[in-house]
């Protein structure tokens, strides 16, 4: 679970998000900590829940807000009124992250996804340098030719994270995941466009005190790290049973 070189500490600081956001930044920095602390449980283990707090504790409803659920998103899948939405924010050279990907989140597209209940969408926070700023790019480029997903999958199978994300290993990966006009894929990673939505992503992140990757949010409870499958179940469920007493008690209003 790489954490933010302290070299971008003292350039980066919160977003002006609000007083209860920036309240709730010190949670997810303190989450992040707990879990990356010199002695804490590596996040791959069921006892690593200890370094972070409850699914029914620290939800902060203006976190919550931070949910773009915007119609055609090409870096989300699921419903865009699904009752609940994780957001991630990722680096594709963390290990952990890979993890996740690899790991945790197909049993949640499968599980959750699919029926409707949740929302994944992703944020870029390239955090170790120019391949990490690299990947960010393509990946975004991907998914303007609707391939973002399918390059998250090329770009964190085992053993990919290694080979590297040079221009021509990005170029391959992004064959790989079924991009049909691989020079506009080269052209949309150089541009604008692209530096501006990780840059949108990054300060997001930096903005609520993520400190690693990845970091998440769940309808505005934080998480951090490549947690137990287990974990992400109890979060989303009791999210969604949140929301689902939310909604009943305004029906019951009217």
């Amino acid at each position: 679970m790489p954490t933010r070189p302290s070299s971008r500490s003292s350039s980066k600081k919160p977003l002006a998000l609000g007083a209860v956001v920036v309240l709730a930044a010190g949670l997810l920095g303190f989450v992040s900590y707990r879990a990356t602390a010199p002695g804490a449980p590596a996040s791959d283990t069921p006892a690593a829940v200890a370094g972070t707090t409850g699914p029914d504790d620290d939800v902060y409803p203006e976190l919550a807000k931070l949910a773009r659920r915007e119609a055609g998103d090409k870096l989300a899948q699921g419903r865009t009124d699904a009752p609940v939405v994780l957001i991630e924010y990722a680096d594709f050279q963390c290990g952990y992250c890979g993890k996740f990907a690899r790991d945790t989140e197909p049993a949640l597209v499968e599980k959750y996804v699919r029926n409707g209940t949740l929302r994944i969408e992703w944020r870029n926070f390239p955090l170790f340098g120019k391949e990490s700023e690299a990947a960010a790019r393509a990946s975004w480029a991907a998914g303007q030719q609707d391939r973002f997903w399918a390059f998250h999958r090329a770009a964190y199978a085992d053993g990919a994270k290694e080979k590297g994300f040079g221009e021509a290993r990005l170029r391959a990966l992004a064959k790989e995941a079924g991009v049909k006009d691989l020079d506009r894929f080269a052209r949309d990673t150089q541009s604008q466009e692209a530096a501006s939505a990780i840059s949108r992503d990054q300060e997001q992140a930096y903005g609520i005190g993520a400190t690693s990757t990845p970091s998440f949010l769940v309808n505005g409870h934080p998480l951090a790290g490549a947690q137990p499958t287990a974990v992400f179940t109890q979060a989303i469920e009791a999210a969604a049973a949140e929301a689902a007493n939310v909604g009943s008690a305004g029906e019951d209003a009217r």
